[in-house]
């Protein structure tokens, strides 16, 4: 017998970024892929979710009014507040969890943070991550690298190798990361006294700072794509197309 579900899960998607190598004139989170802006996909594989329960997004002003007119025009029921971000991924993060906090969130809560401009993420990643949660405090949707990742070092004017880990153990970091509520607010809280903190995801914050924490790997897709410049728009155009078929 399946027990019913009793703890909030949020999700936190981070839209919030400037995307300088995109096109600063034109967010990236606001251009449209088969007639949905790419934060509009992300917003509904979420909603769509039936074990999401709630949904917070992160935005810069620059955004901000026309997010607003899409998650109206389109009825997202589940969002529950459009929060401005900060100047730095982390700091988009940040504003979450304190938002998270003031409206009393329990600490087991499964919070979910996704990078909007991942327009694909799949409802099994989702799932995948949701469930990981009752076993660990924190996972991460990764796809096996097909590639050799080298380790370097700055040597003069040159980058060198210094390591190359196995292949097998070498994955490409996705989104969603997932942690209960405690857990990822205590490594930002941790990580607020470290003047050199600079992570890249969400992630490296635990890893970096309650190093004793495992963090489980969610299977993870190379459909699960990030938008990041324009070489990836013919891509995400195909995919898009395809899926809305």
């Amino acid at each position: 017998m399946t027990t019913a579900q009793t703890t909030p899960v949020v999700a936190v998607v981070l839209a919030a970024g400037s995307g300088l190598r995109f096109d600063p004139a034109n967010p990236k989170q606001l251009v449209s892929l088969a007639g949905t802006p790419i934060v509009g996909w992300s917003i509904a594989a979420f909603e769509r979710n039936p074990r999401v329960t709630d949904i917070l997004v992160v935005v810069n002003a620059q955004v901000r009014q026309a997010v607003e007119q899409l998650i109206a025009a389109v009825g997202y029921t589940k969002v529950q507040a459009v929060i401005d971000g900060g100047a730095e991924r982390s700091d988009s993060t940040e504003a979450a969890l304190r938002m998270l906090a003031d409206h009393g969130v329990p600490a087991d809560a499964k919070v979910l943070i996704h990078d909007s401009v991942r327009p694909f993420v799949s409802q099994a990643q989702i799932d995948g991550c949701i469930d990981a949660l009752d076993e660990f405090k924190a996972a991460t949707v990764a796809c096996p690298s097909t590639d050799t990742i080298l380790l370097t070092q700055d040597l003069g004017d040159r980058e060198t190798v210094v390591q190359v880990p196995e292949r097998r153990h070498s994955f490409r970091a996705q989104t969603p990361q997932a942690f209960r509520f405690e857990t990822i607010r205590t490594a930002y809280d941790l990580a607020a006294d470290d003047p050199d903190f600079r992570p890249t995801d969400d992630t490296r914050v635990v890893v970096d700072y309650l190093p004793n924490e495992p963090v489980a790997i969610v299977g993870g897709s190379p459909l699960n794509m990030k938008v990041t410049t324009q070489d990836d728009m013919p891509f995400a155009q195909l995919i898009a197309g395809r899926l809305a078929e």
